[in-house]
């Protein structure tokens, strides 16, 4: 939880301080793997207490682990498996976790889900599921955990939105309109929520290298493309947004809000 020490401190005396994150609790949704679990380690890293969530109970559990064997104490790592699309579910989730751990100080929407494929083929089921997965989930957690924020007076929400809330490629129109989404909830929700000192921004990653994007890390026809129109000249690794993470997650950013951050290695400046 966040202390007194926190608010008192001299940022042009203590510049790096701005940025720990001890006494604070976060949430990361879909956080058992990628970027989501490098996040999770970041922050932890950082002096937050991390709270994982993932739909796998198997793949769960070793990313806690993998995270406890790291942490510099007992009870810095926990997790939660609740479905981020039923509100629901995730009301239930939420008052567990505000009850067992004094309250959520950090929230990062991360979980995510696409399926590549031309737009008119998309069936009604998959439409749906990115949608749910993707924007609806952002609003739910969100909505969940806000009315903690706003009593305690302070809050950070960070929502994953992408390179394709920008722009699209064929194959990906659902997922683009999903992040473009995220990209205007993401405003919408700093807002309405920053009278009430709680910091709503994004984070739009390039193309990482995860899971997710195997296929497509996989192609050397993509592969030569985006290497060759990412000016850095390189995909995009996990590691490379936990410096942003932390800025977005800490005091080093508490006059930010509503804006996303682009993590691309600078393939949305040259677009």
């Amino acid at each position: 939880m966040r202390g007194e020490a926190d608010t008192e401190i001299d940022p042009l005396k203590h510049p790096l301080a701005m940025f720990g994150l001890h006494r604070r609790t976060a949430l990361l949704t879909g956080s058992s793997s990628g970027i989501g679990l490098a996040l999770a380690r970041g922050f932890l890293a950082a002096g937050a207490r991390v709270v994982l969530n993932g739909r796998d109970p198997e793949k769960l559990l070793r990313a806690q682990q993998a995270l406890e064997a790291l942490a510099p104490a007992s009870g810095m790592v926990s997790s939660h498996g609740f479905d981020v699309t039923d509100p629901d579910a995730i009301a239930v989730a939420v008052q567990a976790l505000e009850s067992k751990l004094g309250g959520i100080d950090i929230l990062v929407n991360n979980a995510g889900v696409t399926f590549r494929a031309p737009l008119d083929t998309y069936s009604n089921a998959q439409w749906q599921q990115v949608m749910r997965t993707n924007l609806d989930s952002a609003f739910y957690v969100a909505r969940a955990v806000v009315p903690g924020m706003k009593a305690r007076g302070h809050g950070k929400i960070i929502n994953m939105c992408s390179v394709l809330s920008e722009s699209s490629r064929a194959g990906t129109a659902p997922y683009s309109a999903s992040k473009g989404g995220l990209k205007m909830l993401t405003k919408g929700m700093a807002v309405d929520w920053a009278r009430y000192g709680i910091q709503v921004n994004g984070i739009g990653p390039g193309y990482i290298q995860t899971e997710f994007t195997q296929a497509l890390s996989g192609d050397p026809k993509f592969n030569d493309w985006l290497i060759d129109h990412t000016p850095a000249g390189r995909w995009g690794q996990v590691q490379d947004l936990v410096g942003a993470g932390i800025f977005l997650a800490s005091d080093a950013s508490a006059f930010v809000n509503g804006h996303v951050l682009y993590v691309d290695g600078g393939l949305t400046a040259a677009l």
